[in-house]
C-alpha cells in the first residue's frame, strides 16, 4: 500500500522539503522558495509527527507575511488535485469567492479530501472551511494529541498545542487542521471513503466545551 500524499497550501517548508513545490503569486506561478513565514513549516511538522510515512507537497500561497488571496489559494488547490489524496488548508479567508468555491468543488468531485481551518464560533465564518464537503477543523483545549471532538457546524475539534513553535499567524485552528489531516492520513486509505463519518466515529467529545461559572 502506498503512502498518502498530502498537499499543503501554506507558506512552504524548510529548504530540504521543497522538492517539487510550487509557488502561486498574485500573477502567475513558479518555483517555490523555502518558507519565510514559519507557518507552513510548523504545519508540516505536525503532519510528519502524525503520519510519518506521508508524502508532503507544498503549494506556496504566502510569502513573508500571512496575506494571500482566494485566487492564489484556488490555483494552488487546482494544481494539487491530481497530485494529492488530502489537501490541507491551514488558513481561512473572510469572504466567499466563486473562484475558490469552484476549485474546492472540483477537488471534492475528483475524490480529494479537503481539510481547512475554522475559527472559533465567535470569530464568524471563513472559507474554504465553510464549503459543503470540506472538513472544517478547529482547536479544542480538551483534546490531547490522539483525541478529537465533534462540534456544531459540523466542525472537528483537535489538539492545538504548539511544540513546533510556529511563526506569525499560527493559531489553534491552523495546528488543529494539520492534526485532523494527520488523523486522516494515518487512516489512509479507508479514512478517505467518508472522512466526516470516519472522524465522527473517533471523537471522544460531543458538543462544545462547557465552562463552569
Amino acid at each position: 500500500m502506498r503512502a498518502p500524499r498530502i498537499g499543503v497550501v501554506d507558506s512552504g517548508g524548510p529548504p530540504d522539503a521543497m522538492t517539487g513545490a510550487r509557488a502561486f503569486h498574485p500573477r502567475g506561478d513558479g518555483p517555490a522558495r523555502p518558507d519565510r513565514l514559519g507557518h507552513g513549516s510548523a504545519v508540516a511538522a505536525v503532519l510528519a509527527r502524525a503520519a510519518p510515512g506521508a508524502e508532503l507537497l507544498h503549494a506556496q500561497v504566502f510569502d513573508a507575511t500571512p496575506v494571500t488571496s482566494a485566487d492564489r489559494v484556488a490555483r494552488a488547490v487546482e494544481w494539487l488535485v491530481p497530485r494529492a489524496d488530502i489537501i490541507l488548508l491551514s488558513l481561512g479567508l473572510a469572504t466567499d469567492r466563486p473562484v475558490l468555491r469552484a476549485a474546492c468543488d472540483r477537488a471534492l468531485a475528483a475524490g480529494v479530501c479537503l481539510v481547512a481551518a475554522a475559527p472559533a464560533r465567535a470569530a464568524g465564518t471563513c472559507w474554504p472551511a465553510a464549503y459543503p464537503g470540506v472538513v472544517a477543523a478547529t482547536g479544542d483545549a480538551r483534546c490531547d494529541w490522539d483525541e478529537l471532538s465533534w462540534l456544531p457546524g459540523p466542525v472537528v475539534g483537535a489538539w492545538c498545542g504548539s511544540p513546533e513553535r510556529g511563526g506569525r499567524g499560527m493559531g489553534g485552528a491552523s495546528l488543529a487542521a494539520a492534526r485532523v489531516a494527520g488523523h486522516l492520513a494515518a487512516g489512509f486509505p479507508g479514512a478517505l471513503a467518508d472522512p466526516a463519518a470516519w472522524l465522527a466515529a473517533r471523537c471522544r467529545f460531543l458538543g462544545p466545551e462547557r465552562r463552569r461559572a
